[in-house]
């Protein structure tokens, strides 16, 4: 009779409760409160039966090599750029990511990002904090009223739909660009809302077609003195063409919780008033993190069960 524990590999510390699905059907490994790193996780490889992926480690033939008994990898993310699905489905690994859940915590952080751009926030801190503010000073750090603004939105999926209900409660009119255009009034090629609009909010997946999607030609074309915010993911703006259209004045300033090379960010950056930065937390509120690392836990359960996972991303055919 074969007593073989699944084991399964989370790769930071969470809380119990998170793993309760897991509770007497397998032994689990947490990683430290950071990120384990990618050698760290192919040591164990070799033991792992699931992988609860924190982090962006990638799923590639190197670390399949390393896990003959792997049998799944759920991203506690919407996004999976990270996995190669052909290839997992093809050794039998199954790969899910968490969607719907990140979806009003990073609408919230877009909206976040707008406000402190077009107000200043960041820089209007700054100066309370330094000392240096002594009176009232009116219309020094008058920012953008949104009200009347148009925002457009690049990446109409359910994120992006989020996006648009707390635009239009500002007063807001919103414009929106798809893969696959539809006949709504609002509807726009991708040309024609950089022209357009005031606000350009990024929420498109990573794919081929979409790295670089915002490259230095289209930020020049779109209107002068717009803002853009990138809650997508960092390679699908061209990062030193940005900074290019923002020291030129062309562009009035810009929002960023990704960036191309993350941890890396262009240090032209660093210096601008104008932009806000912040290190990838768009989808992190307490609420949404625990469903999303639930739904992870549940569908390793399935699996390590003989079940199909609940939100897989590829097809494995199983005997």
């Amino acid at each position: 009779m074969n007593s073989h524990k699944p084991t399964v590999l989370i790769t930071n510390t969470v809380p119990a409760n998170v793993l309760e699905p897991l509770d007497g059907l397998a032994h689990v490994i947490q990683g430290p409160p950071e990120i384990m790193s990618r050698a760290e996780v192919l040591q164990l490889a070799p033991t792992l039966d699931g992988i609860i992926n924190q982090g962006e480690l990638v799923i590639d033939p190197e670390l399949l090599d390393h896990a003959p008994r792997l049998k799944i990898v759920a991203n506690v993310a919407v996004g999976y750029n990270n996995f190669d699905v052909e290839l997992m489905a093809s050794r039998g690994v199954w790969a899910t990511n968490a969607p719907n859940i990140f979806t009003e915590s990073t609408a919230d952080c877009t909206f976040a990002l707008i406000l402190a751009v077009a107000r200043m926030l960041v820089k209007a801190d700054r100066y309370v904090r330094s000392g240096e503010w002594k009176r009232f000073e009116p219309g020094v750090w008058d920012g953008v009223l949104l009200a009347g603004n148009t925002l457009g939105i690049v990446g109409y999926g359910q994120i992006g739909q989020a996006v648009a209900r707390r635009a239009r409660a500002f007063g807001m009119n919103v414009i929106y660009t798809r893969r696959v255009p539809d006949h709504d009034p609002a509807c726009r090629s991708l040309e024609d809302l950089l022209a357009e609009a005031d606000f350009v909010s990024l929420h498109t997946p990573l794919l081929p077609e979409t790295h670089h999607l915002i490259n230095a030609q289209r930020l020049q074309s779109m209107k002068p003195g717009a803002y853009l915010i990138n809650m997508a993911r960092g390679p699908v703006v061209d990062e030193a063409a940005l900074v290019d259209v923002l020291q030129s004045g062309h562009l009035a300033g810009a929002g960023l919780d990704v960036f191309e090379r993350e941890p890396e960010v262009h240090p032209a950056l660093f210096t601008m008033d104008n932009v806000v930065l912040a290190p990838h937390i768009g989808g992190g509120t307490t609420q949404s993190r625990y469903e999303a690392r639930h739904l992870c836990a549940r569908n390793v359960a399935a699996v390590l069960q003989g079940e199909r996972p609940l939100t897989p991303v590829n097809e494995v055919i199983t005997a």
